[in-house]
């Protein structure tokens, strides 16, 4: 049995639902793929609400502060790259794995803080930031001559290892930096924690200048008369 064809009109009416419902089914494949497709980074989780992680007060000046940061840091086998009074930075190399290479630096700063009674106290800010290198190799490739047809580039079998940075980090965790800190102490008290008070010494009044002797009065000697010749 032959069925008649379909106009155009019945033809428009099947069409329709079969845009709607393909229509449909992509805008639920786009909604699960960006729901799965999507993470969320690290800083959203910043709350701004502790101020412990990264700081501690100390019972001294800047300078004793950050040189006791300095010594802390030596004493862990880091290389120091700036020191000053109110400043210091280190770096550390390590080799978690046989292709993986990290380096950490450390930063303190030193800030005067007031204390009661005019006692003077110092805030230590401390952060550590892991950088994180990949091994990743690099094809070589030489030119070779052909006659007329110039030079063709071919690689070789051979390739370089060059270390690519793949991940920069700050480092939150609260025991790395309980562990600095407590370091950092024991080195300022070797140093004495507060500065040593100096007594003022008034400066030594002039002596006076001791008087000059007096001349001896002049000795007068009698003297004979010479008996005149004649």
């Amino acid at each position: 049995m032959t069925m008649p064809p379909l106009s155009a009109s019945a033809f428009s009416i099947l069409r329709t639902p079969v845009l709607v419902l393909g229509l449909a089914s992509m805008l639920v494949l786009a909604g699960c793929g960006s729901s799965g497709g999507t993470r969320r980074v690290s800083y959203e989780t910043e709350e701004f609400d502790s101020t412990t992680t990264h700081t501690r007060t100390y019972a001294a000046t800047e300078a004793q502060t950050c040189e006791a940061a300095r010594r802390a840091l030596l004493s862990q086998g880091y290389m120091i790259s700036a020191a000053n009074a109110d400043l210091v930075t280190g770096r550390k190399s390590f080799q978690p794995a046989s292709e993986v290479h990290v380096e950490v630096e450390f930063r303190v700063v030193c800030a005067r803080e007031g204390g009661k009674a005019g006692k003077r106290s110092t805030v230590a800010f401390a952060t550590a930031l892991q950088d994180r290198y990949g091994i990743k190799k690099v094809n070589n490739s030489a030119s070779v001559g052909v006659g007329a047809f110039g030079s063709l580039s071919l690689p070789f079998a051979g390739s370089d290892d060059a270390m690519v940075k793949v991940a920069s980090e700050t480092l939150t965790d609260e025991l790395f930096y309980d562990r600095f800190f407590a370091l950092l102490d024991r080195f300022l008290e070797g140093q004495g924690g507060e500065e040593p008070d100096v007594p003022s010494v008034a400066p030594e009044a002039p002596r006076p200048a001791a008087p000059l002797n007096p001349a001896a009065p002049a000795t007068t000697f009698p003297v004979k008369p010479v008996p005149n010749p004649g």
